[in-house]
């Protein structure tokens, strides 16, 4: 129990230090909000109801205090270019971008663990330095530029796939999926590299051991020895791998869906930082810090389950 209690404690304290960076950060740009609130033809008096209203005229940190309480009790304040309360844009904007992660990721394991596998069974084969050649080059390639290929390729040269726009579940499964396709696997493509890399030299290093090495000798097929037997232990780095690997997903999203005009979280970050939207950019933040800790929370969890030694050593510790 004390290795739960511990992670659960260290993630409310980076969801409130990056709450707290964020919101120090954003008092810190030039900008004038009450400015832009009032408008460009506002006078010094309408300026100053704005900031009075707004609570600009407060310290820091008691305006981060204030928003703090606000958002523990489900209330992450009313954007200031929309008038829309911040939780309801970001209900309507998160699905579209939990869709999009959680496609990348399966698509990226689709990939990496037969690939890795493979690779660790015809280590130093032909087969072998192909993949390894095709992971390194998905690696220096940014998601953005395979999106770019993908989309000329598929979407305007054999026009399978759109390049842009959201279908919603609502109106069909297959349309809603084809058009995530594109941009799921422009994210997956780069993490697959990754992970197939990290999850070929475990295996490898697992194939050496000696209960493999009894597993053949009793006969079993080879695929039952690299599937029951040398993929769980193998999984530890990889599965680690994947929540960190979460950050690079959201980053990548964040482009992914300006690219393809999708209305996601990302998407929504993005404008309210050009329209100097900050409560709307406080909430963004704070639910995207809130799900990357969250997964990396489950992600300790799993390990803890399928290694019982990490859950004594944190109990002890």
């Amino acid at each position: 129990m004390g290795f739960f209690w511990g992670k659960f404690v260290h993630l409310v304290v980076v969801v409130l230090a990056v709450t707290a960076v964020t919101f120090v950060m954003l008092d810190l740009l030039p900008a004038d909000v009450a400015h832009e609130v009032a408008g460009q033809s506002a006078t010094s008096r309408d300026v100053a109801a704005v900031r009075q209203e707004l609570g600009l005229n407060d310290s820091v940190a008691a305006r981060y205090g204030r928003w703090l309480a606000g958002a523990a009790r489900g209330d992450l304040g009313t954007s200031l270019v929309t008038r829309q309360p911040v939780g309801e844009a970001i209900a309507s904007h998160l699905p579209v971008t939990l869709e999009l992660l959680l496609l990348a990721q399966l698509f990226a394991l689709a990939l990496a663990i037969p690939a890795g596998i493979v690779s660790a069974w015809r280590a130093e084969s032909p087969i072998d330095r192909a993949l390894g050649s095709a992971a390194f080059g998905l690696i220096s390639v940014p998601s953005f530029a395979l999106a770019i290929v993908l989309i000329y390729f598929f979407s305007l040269r054999l026009k399978w796939f759109p390049a842009i726009g959201f279908t919603p579940l609502s109106e069909g499964a297959w349309p809603n999926i084809r058009g995530m396709i594109l941009p799921a696997v422009s994210v997956a493509l780069v993490e697959f590299a990754s992970l197939m890399r990290v999850l070929r030299g475990d295996m490898i290093a697992t194939l050496r051991e000696e209960f493999i090495l009894f597993a053949r000798a009793k006969g079993l097929p080879t695929w039952r020895i690299l599937l029951r037997h040398a993929l769980r232990p193998s999984s530890f780095t990889m599965l680690t791998l994947l929540g960190l690997h979460i950050g690079n997903l959201i980053g990548g999203a964040v482009i992914i869906e300006t690219i393809f005009a999708l209305p996601g979280i990302g998407r929504l970050l993005v404008s309210s930082i050009f329209s100097q939207d900050y409560p709307m950019v406080q909430g963004c933040v704070l639910i995207i810090t809130v799900g990357y800790v969250a997964v990396n929370f489950l992600v300790d969890i799993c390990y803890g389950l399928l290694d019982p030694r990490v859950r004594k050593e944190g109990s002890v510790g």
